[in-house]
Formats: C-alpha cells, structure tokens, sequence
C-alpha cells in the first residue's frame, strides 16, 4: 500500500447505480481513494452478466474491472429494515451517486429533499438519460439510445458512403458520460470544502455525448449565420483510415505540411506531390485527402515495421493497427503498467487494467478485488449498528 493517503481518501460515496455509466464513474473515484459501497438490486448488477466467468455465476470480467475497490449490499430496499439502513448509511456519506428516475427514486424515499434532510451537505449526483428540464426528461436511455439521439450514429455514413446510421462499436456513451460524473463529483468536492455545502449535480448522457460530439462537429455551423456546414472536414474524409501495408495495417498521421513533405521524401516518392491540385501549402491543405490516396498506393510497398522504423527516423507520427486482444501484449503499454496479473480469493488468475493517469506525489495503491453481490451486507450493518436486512427479492 502506498505510504501517502490516497487522494480521495476519507469520502464515503454510497452507490446506487447499475450498468456502466454510474459504475464507470464510482470505479475513478475508488481508484482514487474514496469508499464506494454498491448497494446492489436483487439480481445483481447487470455487468455481472456480461462476458463469461472463471468459475462463479456473477463475477464476470466486466464486473471485475467496473466494480474493484467496492463494497457491496444487496439490502432489500423495500423492507422496513432495509430502509433504515440505507437512512443510517446515507448518514455517513459524502456522496450519493444514483441513476434511477426521478418518479421512481422519489417513490423510494430518496428524492434529493429526503436525502438532503438526512444528510444536509451531501453531494447528490443524478445520472440521468436526458435533462430534467427537457422533453425528454423521464424517457428510457441506453448506450445506443443515446448515440443515435447524440448523432454519433450518423458519423459512420459520412466516411464509407452506406447510408445506414451505426454504432460506434463500444459503450461509447455510458463511458463519456461517466467521466463527466466523476469529475462533476471531484468538482462538488471542491465546493463543499470551500463553502461547507452540499448540492443536486445531474449528469445526462444526452446531453453529455452530444457535447462530447460537437466539440468539433458543429464546427462551422457554430456561427450565427453559419460561415459552413456542421461536421469536421478532415473526421469524415474516407480517405484519412489505416492503410495496409505489405504485411499488416498502419495509420499516419502527417497532419502539418512539412510532415506530409517529409513523409514522401523519406517513403522515395517526392513525385507523389508533382501535380497542380498539391503545388503548393494552401493547396496541400485544402486537398490533403489526395495525399492520402497517395500514401494509400505507397503503403503496400513495405511491411508494417519497415514504415514504422522508416516514419520513426522521418518524424512522422505513425503506429500499427491493433486488435483489442493485442492490447495486453503492446510494449509500451506493458511498460507503463497498465496491464498487471492479480489473483482474485475465488475467482483466480485475472488481468487488471490499472487507472491510466499518473500523479507525481502519489503511488498506486493496490485496489480491494471486485465483490461478490451482497458480500459486505452484514459487515456495513454491523458497522452502522442497525439489524441486518433481508435481501431483495429476485425477479
């Protein structure tokens, strides 16, 4: 264990979220140091499902990775004693993290008043699919939901010319906006140091991915009138995509004009920019997708560590294509110890995904492993001196 105090060290954050994008956001804040307790529902977290398990029901290696460093109970919340103890629980947290909808967690007797009247300076974090104060507040949202509404989905069409709207193959929304809840979190930890108070902070996803979008994307629609069209030029160039090589798959990135010189001088075809549309910096800006044709033809003429050694002495920025299952063996990521071997009680030999941020004034500290649903029930309401609930009924 690191000597120094974890960062997050002394803040309890009671967690009652589910799937990835409020898990995502209480995983930062454990890595970081703060006590999550996952208050579970009856059949368990969903992610508890996803992938298959080493050897029990429930540990699966998503939930290894999304849920370390937690405690979890699978109180009934419904129960009378159930109740008390999430009352007695929320009165020692700094921080309530949920995603269920306004109508139900009102029913539940955990509205941001009730919580508040328990707890005057909490930090209660709302994690929600669209504002409150929208049209849509209330509505159903998911991963998907969210990157069709967010117009991530329409992304894909503009690059390969097939009309159909796609996903980005990943839990892209959930993700981004757990990493605006957390640091919507870290944010009213600031406040309530500061002032003393505690407040509502709501997370949507909606809104979240679709400023995470058009960040670039309303590019020049953001001026009122338009000095263009919305979306970034150079993003959904069909021509800007990993180029095959002899051998393997590359992308390069030359981007600057002295780069893209560089890089023809140095692949032995300077010929490439003999023709009016490149003649000069202007020019080769405004019709850089012809570079990339170019360098497309090129790259079949060498192997993939033939270019990168080649574009590594040009200076020009270039790496292989990997596959996800490729990434454990990656040298510079075994280097940085992203990847470390760990031996969960019951489940056995796992590989960790280490957070990836560095801190000069503070080492790693080794996490607790994921939890067995309801595996600290008893123990929290020792802790908390209130009977010990019965479990949620499962469906």
């Amino acid at each position: 264990m690191s000597a120094a105090p974890r960062m997050l060290e002394g803040l309890r954050v009671v967690d009652l979220t589910t799937v990835i994008f409020g898990p995502y956001c209480t995983q930062i804040l454990a890595d970081l140091g703060a006590e999550v307790i996952k208050v579970e529902p009856p059949d368990g977290d969903h992610t508890r499902i996803i992938g298959t398990p080493a050897k029990t029901p429930g540990m699966s290696p998503v939930h290894l990775r999304l849920n370390r460093g937690k405690r979890s109970v699978d109180w009934n919340l419904k129960s009378a004693d159930g109740q008390a103890a999430m009352r007695a629980l929320l009165k020692t947290a700094d921080i309530f993290v949920h995603n269920v909808r306004s109508e139900a967690i009102a029913r539940a007797g955990l509205s941001y008043e009730d919580v508040k009247a328990i707890k005057p300076d909490i930090l209660y974090v709302h994690c929600t699919g669209f504002d409150q104060s929208g049209p849509y507040a209330g509505l159903q949202a998911y991963d998907d939901i969210i990157q069709a509404a967010a117009g991530v989905a329409s992304l894909p069409p503009k690059v390969d010319g097939n009309p159909a709207p796609r996903f980005v193959p990943m839990t892209m929304a959930d993700k981004v906006s757990g990493l605006h809840a957390a640091y919507a979190v870290m944010a009213g930890v600031i406040h309530r140091l500061r002032t003393g108070e505690g407040q509502r902070i709501e997370v949507p996803m909606f809104e979240s991915v679709a400023s995470f979008n058009l960040l670039e994307h309303l590019c020049d629609a953001t001026f009122v009138p338009p000095t263009g069209p919305a979306l970034y030029p150079r993003q959904i160039d069909p021509s800007r995509q990993p180029m095959a090589t002899r051998d393997g798959w590359i992308a390069i990135a030359p981007y600057m004009d002295e780069r893209w010189l560089r890089f023809f001088a140095a692949a032995g075809h300077p010929e490439a920019l003999d023709r009016p549309e490149l003649a000069d910096k202007d020019l080769r800006r405004k019709n850089m997708s012809l570079m990339y044709q170019a360098a497309a033809r090129i790259m079949p003429e060498r192997s993939t560590d033939e270019w990168l050694e080649l574009l590594r002495q040009a200076n020009v920025p270039a790496m292989r294509v990997n596959e996800v299952a490729d990434l454990p063996n990656d040298p510079q990521l075994i280097a940085s110890g992203l990847f470390r071997q760990r031996t969960h009680p019951t489940e056995g030999d796992y590989l960790e995904v280490a957070p990836p941020v560095r801190f000069s004034a503070y080492d790693r500290a080794e996490r607790a492993h994921a939890p067995h649903a309801g595996q600290h029930s008893a123990e929290l309401a020792h802790e908390l001196g209130v009977p010990v609930p019965t479990k949620g009924e499962k469906k």
